[in-house]
């Protein structure tokens, strides 16, 4: 049996590979790392974390990314494997070690018999004689790639920007200013109640916080003007330009906190840390991805109280991104219209975060494992949280490639993409519900619909052991 090529090995490749293996194809998974880097890596590691070391929330029963990590792991996934094994406290959300979770997907991949790692740059797919593959080489494509997926897609403009934010080391945080607290006290995953490093302003630290943001020197982007951000990863900056109270309802927002050194006074706004690493010796910025200049990042970082002898062991940077106009472009199984042999996983296809990058690249596995084993498997529906995520990508706008400036953008998992409920929502004693109350039972009657329709996905489609056994 001929293989199946995957280009990329972040999260989503790793993930494919690991699948398609699982169900007893053959897998040459491509890297070009060490060959040829970028600006954002820093190790040659399979499923390197780039921008944060969160999974988000683990909540399965409220919360959409937790919904889609129960599924995950029903999936056999190699990612949710990999970051249950290396886990650090986190308030309600899963994060995870970097270096550990990098090293065991590393690891399982290398060890899997029916995997080879290529290490080398793939820039040229048109020319090869491949029967199946995978695309999956995320925000950070090469140029040349990119460029021959272009050629492929008519595609223009395929790129936005992502940043990165500064991860700070924790014996140089002052602990007389902050205080250790997870918002509203919320435990999770490893978790304590007490994960997160706080530090308070008042209404005149932030204000000039604000004022030295949207002063500071920023890096031009000449060749990419007018390129769009995605809105759930904005710099901090950009988002100081939308109004000067933008920030504290957003990553600076003081709401479940009390600030322990002051409890009868409340935070005008709250600088987050998480921890990083599981030593517990690095925590990065949560929600403070810039492209702001080091120079003028460390000058303003260290206004924060508690952060001013703070030593970086990493500043804030920028890296391009790249994602398809996937519904013009993309049929249901993630095949390019154009040219069904490829298929795409990952951020490429405008998904956005590592969770949903893995799930993505996880059914593109199944689906192409499936396909080259003479099965039909059926995506998931679009109940569950995988299928509302496929759906978006590969249906969930009204696009055409010549409609002008593209309205597809990158999008997390959230409930909203999920079929609304068709029965109504009452309280235990018949009552009608509202506010908050009715949020929360919506979420919770989506997520066990969820639950409920992937099970009965799996038992009628044919999972990677069944289809290895045939």
């Amino acid at each position: 049996m001929t293989p199946v090529h995957i280009i990329g090995g972040g999260l989503a490749g790793s993930e494919a590979a690991w699948q398609i293996a699982n169900a007893g194809v053959p897998v040459v998974l491509h890297e070009m790392r060490p060959v040829r880097g970028t600006d954002a890596h820093r190790t040659d590691g399979l499923a390197e974390l780039v921008c944060s070391n969160s999974f988000r929330s683990d909540d399965a029963a409220a919360n959409a990314v937790g919904v889609l990590h129960r599924e995950m792991r029903a999936m056999d996934s190699l990612v949710m494997r990999a970051a249950d094994g290396n886990q650090v406290p986190a308030g309600g959300a899963l994060a995870v070690d970097r270096d550990g979770f990098s090293a065991a997907v590393t690891s399982a991949i290398a060890a899997h018999n029916l995997i080879q790692v290529a290490r080398e740059e793939v820039s040229d797919i048109a020319s090869k004689d491949w029967d199946s593959v995978i695309i999956s080489t995320g925000p950070l494509t090469s140029l040349q790639l990119a460029d021959a997926i272009g050629k492929l897609t008519g595609e223009a403009g395929l790129a936005f920007f992502d940043a990165i934010a500064p991860i700070v080391h924790r014996d140089s945080i002052d602990m007389g200013k902050a205080w250790l607290q997870s918002r509203y006290d919320k435990t999770g995953p490893g978790g304590t109640g007490a994960d997160y490093i706080n530090c308070p302003l008042d209404r005149e630290q932030y204000q000039a916080f604000v004022a030295a943001l949207l002063a500071g020197d920023k890096i031009e982007f000449r060749e990419w003007e007018g390129t769009p951000y995605f809105d759930g990863c904005l710099p901090i900056e950009v988002m100081a330009e939308r109004g000067p109270e933008t920030l504290r309802h957003g990553p600076m927002k003081p709401m479940g906190l009390t600030n322990a050194h002051n409890p009868t006074v409340k935070p005008y706004a709250v600088v987050q840390l998480r921890q990083d690493n599981a030593l517990g010796t690095l925590y990065n910025m949560v929600g403070f991805q810039t492209k702001l200049k080091h120079g003028a990042q460390t000058a303003i970082f260290r206004s924060i109280p508690g952060l001013e002898n703070a030593e970086f062991a990493r500043l804030g940077g920028i890296h391009r991104n790249t994602y398809l106009n996937s519904p013009a472009l993309l049929d249901p199984a993630l095949r390019l219209k154009a040219d069904p042999r490829l298929r795409f996983a990952g951020q490429i296809t405008g998904c956005e975060g590592y969770v949903e990058s893995a799930a993505v690249g996880l059914i593109a596995g199944r689906l192409a494992a499936a396909e080259k084993l003479g099965r039909v498997l059926t995506p998931p529906p679009a109940t569950t949280a995988i299928g509302a995520l496929l759906n978006h990508i590969t249906g969930g706008h009204v696009t055409t490639i010549d409609a002008g400036p593209r309205s597809f953008q990158p999008m997390n998992v959230n409930f909203g993409l999920f079929p609304p409920l068709n029965e109504a929502l009452t309280a235990t004693d018949g009552r009608r519900l509202r506010g908050s109350e009715k949020g929360r039972a919506r979420k919770m009657a989506l997520s066990a619909r969820a639950e409920r329709d992937l099970a009965r996905w799996l038992a009628s489609a044919p999972a990677p052991a069944k289809i290895a056994a045939s």
